[in-house]
């Protein structure tokens, strides 16, 4: 059976879920105890749980991550909570010096079971500082591993799985669609880390995204439907480890390849999976790869460069017709 719950409750169902389950998980946070959390992710958890398993922290990213660290490397599982990834910039000392090394730092001695989580990517008018992806930051560190997913199911089993993992997991989500319905499974279930899901299966072009871009994208899909365009649509859901085996199956079928991706174009996700498919599908390529990224700058206030700046159908559209030599 299942039932509709928005990814907020899903989030919080496996946070809670985990924390029954296991005494060693804590949640640590700006706001997420006395305020519910920003975003209310952390509803009622302090209730339930009390202050010394959901615990309100100052504004100080770097020196809550760092405690959180050092929770994770004697026994603890901590779950902290960024109010937003950009943020969490000045905690990357903590992220990726402290948890990402812990394990080859120690020589396999010491462990380090922590999830880092909060919203990524633009989330309308917010301006430069508060509207960047930091997906392929975090997956070019060695040590980590990257979920990017805003299906409420699949959510709540990457982070129930993630929480249970005995390395550094950062969890990027989307300020946006926090209040986003879908069905989710009851019951006890885990979706596993490292791999995609195939959203849509088609014959004549296959599109890859991730995180909310993949709204847009299965709406252009349905759009190219209606003009007899068959579009496979993958969702990556984990950037590390990258499921690279499921886009080139689909490559090898669809003979194209169009990523979308909102984060900055250089040295992207987008950039990584284009060179993987080259390297491991060229021959099946009847066109280049293409890809469509949010603008190389920084997002500014006005709405209608909001529009102008992030991958939209239209633009998916008419990447997918100049792959299949439709349009030029």
């Amino acid at each position: 059976m299942a039932r509709k719950l928005s990814l907020r409750d899903a989030l919080r169902e496996a946070m809670v879920e985990e924390m029954r389950r296991d005494e060693t998980v804590f949640l640590m946070g700006e706001e997420v105890a006395e305020y519910d959390g920003a975003y209310k992710v952390s509803k009622g958890m302090l209730e339930e749980f009390g202050p010394k398993r959901v615990i309100d922290t100052p504004i100080a990213e770097l020196g809550f991550a760092g405690i959180g660290v050092g929770a994770a490397m004697n026994g603890l599982r901590p779950i902290v909570e960024f109010m937003t990834w950009n943020f969490a910039v000045l905690a990357f000392d903590q992220i990726v010096n402290n948890a990402a090394k812990t394990l080859s730092q120690s020589a396999g001695q010491f462990k380090c079971p922590i999830v880092f989580r909060g919203p990524s990517g633009s989330a309308g008018q917010l301006a430069q500082q508060h509207s960047q992806m930091f997906e392929s930051w975090l997956a070019n560190v060695p040590g980590l591993k990257v979920i990017s997913c805003t299906d409420p199911a699949d959510a709540k089993g990457l982070l129930k799985s993630a929480i249970r993992d005995d390395d550094p997991i950062c969890v990027m989500e989307s300020e946006l669609l926090y209040g986003y319905e879908d069905e989710v499974p009851e019951g006890e279930y885990l979706v596993p880390i490292g791999v995609a899901a195939v959203r849509r299966y088609g014959d004549d072009v296959t599109l890859v995204s991730f995180n909310k871009m993949m709204l847009p994208t299965l709406k252009a899909a349905e759009e190219l439907a209606k003009e007899g365009i068959s579009a496979e649509v993958i969702d990556l859901r984990t950037i590390r480890p990258l499921d690279i085996d499921t886009i080139v199956e689909s490559v090898k079928k669809t003979n194209r390849l169009v990523v979308i991706d909102e984060s900055w174009p250089f040295a992207g996700v987008s950039a990584e999976i284009a060179y993987r498919i080259q390297k491991y599908a060229f021959d099946y390529l009847d066109a280049p790869v293409t890809r469509i990224n949010a603008a190389d700058t920084s997002l500014g206030y006005a709405p209608t460069f909001v529009e102008e700046y992030l991958p939209n159908p239209e633009k998916i559209i008419r990447a997918v017709k100049e792959v299949l030599y439709v349009v030029r």
